[in-house]
């Protein structure tokens, strides 16, 4: 199973970490979503490897960002 992590910048708080899940969540193949406050690192797990425009469209919609 396919895992990526990605840096998300802006999150500060439990509020920013269910939204991010939340989009993340939203996309087919996206099995779990693991976010860590303190690092801004967010785990996706996967069915099949997920496009990272799809994360960074996720994280957009969610009001974040993700770090290159």
């Amino acid at each position: 199973m396919p895992s990526s992590t990605y840096t998300v910048t802006g999150m500060t708080c439990g509020h920013c970490v269910s939204s991010v899940k939340t989009e993340i969540g939203k996309i087919d193949g996206v099995t779990g979503v693991d976010v860590d406050l303190a690092s801004g690192a967010v785990t996706v797990d996967s069915a099949a490897p997920i496009a990272d425009s799809a994360i960074a469209a996720a994280v957009d919609e969610a009001g974040y960002e993700v770090a290159v």
